[in-house]
């Protein structure tokens, strides 16, 4: 799962795939849509790449997580945040990742976490092939 590139713009739904850096932001695509816009610097934006998740030992990368689902749905979509309930969501996280720290990672965590692989995998950007460890290091 190659989440380089990928950001997530506070303020703004969805995802977006990073193409280029201008002098006052970058130009970003939506993920699926495509469709193209400008963020500025001023906006807060995190990288999938960069995010992780608790664990009771350590953190768990988003992109192994991810890659956990592509896995367990066979490259399919994951359980829709927005029709599925928490609990319902938390069944299915706590199956995928079974040592989560249930005080840190939160319902709209894991929601988003949903959102945001149906996206991925809407955009044919999932694989639940273990990534080798250089393309690890390349992706850090």
């Amino acid at each position: 799962m190659k989440l380089k590139g990928i950001i997530a713009i506070s303020g703004k739904p969805g995802l977006y795939k990073i193409l280029s850096h201008t002098k006052n932001g970058v130009i970003v695509e939506s993920v699926p849509e495509g469709k193209r816009t400008m963020a500025s610097l001023n906006s807060s934006m995190s990288s999938l790449n960069d995010i992780s998740m608790y664990t009771q030992s350590e953190e768990l990368a988003l992109r192994e997580i991810m890659r956990r689902i592509a896995e367990k749905e066979d490259n399919g979509p994951a359980p829709d945040a927005k029709a599925s309930s928490d609990a319902q969501l938390k069944e299915y996280f706590e199956a995928i990742v079974p040592d989560y720290d249930r005080e840190r990672v939160y319902p709209s965590h894991i929601r988003k976490l949903f959102h945001w692989y149906n996206l991925l995998q809407g955009a044919s950007l999932v694989s639940k092939e273990k990534e080798d460890p250089e393309e690890q290091a390349a992706a850090q």
